[in-house]
């Protein structure tokens, strides 16, 4: 079976910057796209980031040019550098993965931005 394991989620003032990181564990042969989605109280999950294996990338226009998703296929490790955070940022965090074909999602992680 295959785990996402997310870390790096807090509280941080407005303007401030937090870096998430979910690694892929369990019987894996080959990890194609891997993203974040959020969602904050009373939405619909959203997708904030994603990444492909060759390094393609593709941001919600929300975080554009303040999010930087990064990945390391030898560690099936996907990170999210957020900067310049704002209080509508807010939400709990999920990662997702593409693992041999079949879509896994981490347990979430509380990012809280106050203003």
């Amino acid at each position: 079976q295959v785990q996402l394991v997310e870390s790096g989620g807090g509280l941080v003032q407005a303007g401030g910057s937090l870096r998430l990181s979910c690694a892929a564990s369990g019987r894996i042969f080959n990890v194609n796209v891997m993203g974040w989605y959020r969602q904050a109280p009373g939405k619909q999950r959203e997708l904030v980031a994603a990444i492909t294996r060759g390094g393609t990338t593709n941001y919600a226009d929300s975080v554009k040019g303040r999010f930087t998703i990064s990945r390391d296929n030898a560690k099936n490790t996907v990170y999210l550098q957020m900067n310049s955070l704002k209080p509508e940022d807010t939400a709990v965090y999920y990662c997702n993965a593409n693992v041999d074909l079949h879509e896994f999602w981490g347990q979430g992680t509380q990012v809280t931005v106050s203003s």
